[in-house]
């Protein structure tokens, strides 16, 4: 799908996106409860979609009522998977569902879209080996075998947050007790915190021993819940943009007192408003589209920390280097550096490309409201976003989109 995006200046309110990031926690946390959990105000994105699909797989029902879904769980330690778990360009599913699904010792198989399977499992893989379990991944797909044992995990804290949280919703069921050891440092903590919040939220406990291990009692049991999933910071950040590009918008349905990380959006804005600063966001990472994309239409910016857009959805950094050269604009991509230089900002020589990632897309169109133009491929805002140019419409922008 092409979308044009005309030049204008956005004005009025819209509402923030139920949080993706905790969407997922709530919905496998409910499907470890023996009794029906009703999480409400969720998103029906894509990403959502594949982690209920895989959970339906393994025995949960889940039924949509409007805004809510109404989840009756299942003992994850004796249910057979109904064939393959897609979780077709989840990240987080994947990741947080592999722990789950070793849970009953049976095989379980795990597809996905390719670029999902390109991302790196290594650490799973080692847990695996180093217990005796089978963890096979062949490019196309990821097969798991074994019970996952309670005890003592090692993991190092500069990768993804995901494969903590994976163990964090598995753990708590086994009996014995259960450590999880961070090596420093740890990036994207406000995540792990995130999860400690959800499955909280269902009766667990699990608690940080210091600053780099977490203690999760064993023996313990998931109780059914009703809660309601918060506004989204990450989604804010798009629309909330435009407060620096001499828009108007109020971005309504956040929660003042969230633990998300993302939360730190406005502080860098500011930053970014005010002169050429350098951001360190590898606590952050899914800020950077949008971040480097303000840079280039303000000051320039330095941004350190950003070696993980690399295992995205595209190569963010990459990515909008080349999309934003075509306003003109110079990108240098380092390996845990990206620096974008202040220029004169043009409208883009060409049709902009969205690289099958929902941010790039999302802030190519923030960006094309101060010059007008096009993107190839914006159908990718459905993994997050799916009203997103909705939004922009009720924000005063034109939108027309229509395919190839």
């Amino acid at each position: 799908m092409i979308v044009k995006i005309e030049k204008g200046t956005a004005r009025g309110k819209v509402t923030a996106p139920p949080s993706k990031s905790m969407a997922h926690r709530l919905v496998i946390s409910a499907a470890m409860c023996r009794g029906e959990s009703r999480i409400r105000g969720i998103s029906d994105c894509e990403d959502v979609r594949a982690t209920v699909t895989c959970l339906t797989a393994l025995g949960v029902s889940v039924v949509r009522e409007g805004d809510d879904l109404v989840v009756v769980g299942t003992d994850m330690t004796s249910t057979a998977p109904n064939g393959v778990l897609d979780a077709g360009e989840s990240g987080s599913t994947l990741r947080f569902l592999i722990p789950v699904a070793m849970l009953s010792g049976k095989t379980v198989m795990f597809r996905g879209k390719e670029g999902l399977m390109r991302r790196p499992m290594d650490v799973y893989e080692r847990l695996a080996s180093e217990r005796g379990l089978v963890f096979l991944g062949d490019g196309e797909s990821i097969t798991v075998r074994g019970r996952l044992p309670s005890g003592e995990y090692h993991v190092v804290g500069n990768v993804s947050s995901q494969f903590i949280s994976g163990l964090l919703f598995a753990l708590p069921t086994l009996e014995g007790d259960s450590r999880i050891r961070i090596t420093p440092p740890i990036e994207s903590r406000s995540y792990i915190e995130m999860t400690l919040a959800a499955i909280r939220l269902f009766g667990i406990r699990a608690e940080w021993e210091g600053e780099h291990t977490i203690f999760i009692p064993g023996g313990q049991h998931y109780t059914a819940a009703d809660v309601t999933v918060e506004g989204d910071y990450s989604g804010a950040a798009f629309t909330d943009a435009f407060n620096i590009l001499s828009g108007e918008v109020s971005v309504l349905g956040l929660n003042p007192d969230s633990i998300q990380g993302d939360k730190v959006y406005k502080k860098y804005y500011e930053m970014l408003d005010s002169g050429i600063p350098t951001v360190h966001i590898g606590d952050c990472p899914d800020l950077g589209p949008i971040l480097f994309a303000l840079a280039a239409a303000k000051r320039g910016g330095v941004f350190t920390g950003t070696k993980r857009l690399k295992i995205k959805e595209s190569d963010r950094a990459e990515a909008m280097a080349e999309e934003l050269k075509k306003f003109g604009v110079t990108v240098s991509v380092y390996e845990d550096k990206t620096v974008v230089y202040p220029v004169r900002f043009e409208p883009p020589t060409e049709r902009l490309h969205g690289h099958n990632d929902h941010r790039i897309v999302m802030s190519l169109a923030i960006l094309l409201t101060l010059v007008g133009g096009e993107i190839e491929g914006a159908e990718a805002i459905s993994k997050s976003y799916p009203q997103f140019f909705s939004d922009l419409r009720k924000l005063g922008i034109g939108v027309t989109e229509y395919e190839i």
